[in-house]
């Protein structure tokens, strides 16, 4: 064999070899398929739940209108009760300015007879709440209506019922922001979807490679943001499948 030959040959074995990739193609077929399931998974979670709080939202707002109206409902029939007593407190005032002139004149008989009637009428005009002002007023006081706490006693239920109302409003004004957020979440997976679908066209490796960390990192984020939601008010996983 001649030095040439020989000389060939030692430089065909010192020929460099090709650097294997850190991935390989069928790889990444692995992981976007995987990583297709997962978000499809996720999507139908973020889905499910944005529905749940949309429900809540509706059942809310309906709920807080109903209330609504029968708080405005409690609300006038205080306002009349109020101006009911209001009509009664003039006439008794008559009634009393009638005793205290029968006393101014001696009569004492007549100034009786008055304050029976004065009684009887408050008996049957008054309300149960113009009653007990009446047994809580001071010598300092011209009416039962300055009695501290005396006016808001006529709109107590109604209070009640429009401050229900108001929270049930409040809470669904969050089933709406969380419903809204959720739907944000699903579109964040639908790009990843669409992401993870083009995977394949690119024909570079490192394209691909790229596309592919860009959708995971998407999809992560997106997960993230999804747990930091809260929950549908009252959501047990288990009630959906009778676990209970």
């Amino acid at each position: 064999m001649s030095e040439e030959t020989t000389v060939i040959n030692e430089e065909t074995k010192e020929a460099p070899k090709k650097k294997k990739a850190l991935i390989s193609e069928n790889a990444i077929e692995v992981l976007v398929a995987i990583f297709l399931g997962i978000t499809a998974l996720l999507t139908a979670w973020a889905t499910w739940i944005g529905s749940l709080h949309g429900g809540n939202q509706a059942t809310n707002y309906t709920k807080s209108n109903n209330l609504a109206s029968e708080g405005n409902s409690e609300y006038n029939a205080g306002m009349q009760l109020y101006l009911s007593d209001l009509m009664a407190f003039n006439t008794m005032m008559d009634y009393g300015f009638d005793k205290v002139l029968a006393e101014a004149d001696g009569r004492e008989a007549e100034a009786a007879l008055i304050q029976e009637k004065l009684n009887n009428y408050a008996e049957q005009n008054c309300s149960s709440i113009m009653l007990d002002a009446y047994s809580k007023m001071t010598d300092d006081m011209y009416s039962p209506f300055e009695v501290p706490g005396m006016m808001n006693d006529y709109f107590v239920t109604a209070n009640e019922l429009l401050d229900e109302s108001r929270a049930l409003l409040e809470e669904g004004q969050r089933d709406n922001a969380n419903g809204d957020a959720y739907n944000l979440v699903n579109v964040i997976y639908s790009v990843v979807l669409f992401m993870l679908g083009i995977v394949g066209i690119f024909k570079g490796l490192p394209n691909r490679v790229v596309v592919l960390v860009i959708a995971v990192i998407a999809l992560v984020l997106a997960t993230i943001y999804m747990f930091t939601i809260p929950m549908p008010t009252g959501f047990d996983f288990a009630s959906f499948f009778a676990a209970k």
